[in-house]
């Protein structure tokens, strides 16, 4: 009992200074970037836990939580980083001003670097089951790649930790720490993709996903405001 009672204090302390975190990087947009518009955004475990589901394609009991350890968490950052960094790719030859080009190549960057990060780490367990799904991290990435692609509705532009050595670089290698098309290159997503994923549903007219309420920006506004 008191070992249940500490793990369920361990459980509570991550989460309030997960949501501590993401209140102070919230406050340095806000001063960096002032006036511009933030939509709300959904973290809850219960909404990482239906994108889970949705990836194995069934229920789960108990719910995948992304705040219960370590590697759930790395599991759920998974999700997120990738799709932002296509969608930078295939933004950027639609830009013409410098500074917005500058701009993209900034955000680029660091979005890189960050879902390298990740993909490193998880790629160390690649072979270690998700307790208690009997999945391996290497088997539920790909799930979760697949699910991408489906909701984005395009040709294969997500690829898991380990993927068929000739749709590898050079075409001879499983290992896929940085996911890249045939040439090593990034993949890239139009808005309108980008939108079906983070909704969740497959469609970037109807919110929901990490955006309830829908993303926000001219782009987004006019997708909400047509019949898809």
């Amino acid at each position: 009992m008191e070992k249940v009672k500490l793990m369920k204090s361990i459980k509570e302390t991550r989460r309030a200074h997960e949501v501590k975190a993401l209140k102070k990087a919230c406050w340095a947009i806000k001063k960096t970037v002032k006036g511009f518009p933030r939509p709300s955004l959904d973290l809850t475990a219960s909404n990482f836990g239906k994108i889970i589901e949705n990836a194995m394609d069934q229920r789960l009991e108990p719910q995948f939580d992304p705040y219960a350890n370590s590697l759930n968490y790395l599991i759920a950052c998974y999700i997120i980083p990738y799709v932002g960094l296509t969608g930078y790719v295939g933004a950027n030859p639609k830009l013409q001003s410098p500074q917005s080009k500058r701009l993209l190549a900034g955000l680029l960057a660091v979005e890189s670097a960050q879902d390298a990060v990740i993909r490193t780490l998880l790629y160390e367990k690649a072979n270690q089951t998700v307790k208690p799904y009997n999945i391996t991290v290497a088997e539920l990435t790909d799930r979760i790649s697949v699910l991408r692609n489906k909701l984005g509705g395009s040709d294969v532009k997500d690829e898991g930790l380990i993927i068929p050595p000739e749709a590898g670089a050079e075409g001879k290698i499983s290992g896929n720490v940085i996911a890249g098309d045939k040439y090593s290159l990034a993949f890239d997503r139009t808005p309108k993709e980008i939108l079906k994923i983070v909704y969740g549903g497959g469609s970037a007219s109807t919110p929901g996903g990490f955006f309830p309420k829908g993303a926000d920006g001219r782009i987004a506004r006019w997708y909400l405001e047509q019949n898809y």
